[in-house]
């Protein structure tokens, strides 16, 4: 079964309270869980999200229900993608790291950049689309193209935009579709795309937190398809890669984790740990493999383990095995003689 983060429903319920339903009803009848109307991180079967969609847009009336709901959406849906999106130096980048890790939030989807299939000089197709054999509903693919447009409007502002293709029949007046985009809209193509400069992925963003960038992409790295990462790994990973480059904050791990800082707190005391703990395991893991494994000079292991000073290398050293750095370099065992683990 395909699955689908709930951020992608980030909007739907003010959007159908302000056309006068219950966003719940809906839910509920397509089987979707009423959790991921207010939440961006619970997983959700691809097919009940496409129906929670096309349930609310024929019962309210609506047929730009997925227009309404993107001009309410933005990138911060994205989590740690996002944050590796805004941080990227050029658009190319940014479109680079969104198809790479766009299976995080829905493994089916795919985003690409390729040849304008009209030939035209200058012009490349952003296309957007699903794995062969998922169904690709309307409303979803409209939802979809206009986050994508807004998103690119918000990193670089207006881009050039020269079309949109739909591979569906237009849901609703053909003057709504260009109004929200600003340009000629064609339906029943042979695939979604937004006809875009060839020279787009070039236009820079500015440059951004080259640090926050790499923490973000190693973050999303951790993310099997599987899903068997959990908080805790989620943690682990971000934390271990940031040890040596700046000091590990909750704040800053919980922005790429795509919760808040107290729901992360929270979520690892219900995993039996805490933010300071998952730290001090990294730092003593990071620890004995510098000590044993390399000659680094013990400043330097201090650094890349994100001390101060030697100093406070030697205290963590004799707190963790109760032997001072050189003593555990030596042996490769802690003053009462255990390996370290």
């Amino acid at each position: 079964m395909s699955v689908i983060r709930s951020a992608g429903l980030r909007g739907f319920r003010a959007t159908v309270a302000e056309l006068g339903g219950d966003a719940e009803t809906y839910a509920r009848q397509a089987g979707c869980p009423t959790a991921a109307l207010d939440g961006d991180d619970l997983l959700v079967p691809e097919e009940a999200m496409a129906t929670v969609l096309e349930l609310a847009a024929e019962d309210l009336g609506c047929p730009d229900l997925g227009l309404r709901i993107a001009a309410r959406q933005d990138l911060g849906m994205l989590g740690a993608l996002a944050l590796a999106i805004q941080n990227s130096a050029t658009l190319g980048d940014a479109l680079e790291c969104t198809t790479r890790y766009l299976f995080v939030h829905a493994r089916s989807l795919s985003l690409s950049l390729e040849p304008d299939p009209y030939g035209t000089p200058g012009v490349a197709a952003l296309r957007y689309g699903v794995r062969e054999g998922v169904e690709a509903p309307p409303q979803g693919i409209d939802l979809s193209l206009g986050f994508m447009h807004r998103a690119i409007v918000y990193l670089v502002g207006p881009y050039g935009l020269g079309s949109v293709e739909l591979p569906h029949p237009l849901l609703a007046p053909l003057s709504v579709y260009e109004d929200f985009f600003g340009v000629p809209v064609k339906a029943d193509r042979p695939a979604a795309l937004l006809r875009v400069p060839l020279s787009l992925a070039d236009r820079p963003l500015g440059g951004g937190n080259a640090h926050l960038r790499r923490l973000a992409l190693a973050y999303l790295d951790e993310q099997l398809p599987s899903e068997r990462a959990d908080i805790v790994s989620g943690v682990r990973a971000v934390v271990g890669r940031s040890l040596g480059t700046s000091p590990p904050e909750i704040d800053t791990v919980a922005r790429l984790l795509n919760v808040h800082a107290r729901t992360l707190q929270r979520r690892l005391r219900a995993a039996g740990t805490t933010f300071a703990e998952i730290i001090d395991e990294e730092r003593r893991s990071a620890a004995r493999r510098y000590l044993i494994g390399t000659d680094l000079p013990l400043g330097q292991v201090a650094l890349l383990l994100g001390l101060s000073e030697q100093s406070a290398l030697n205290r963590c050293c004799r707190r963790w095995w109760g032997a001072t750095p050189r003593a555990v370099r030596a042996r490769g065992y802690g003053a009462a003689g255990p390996p370290v683990s």
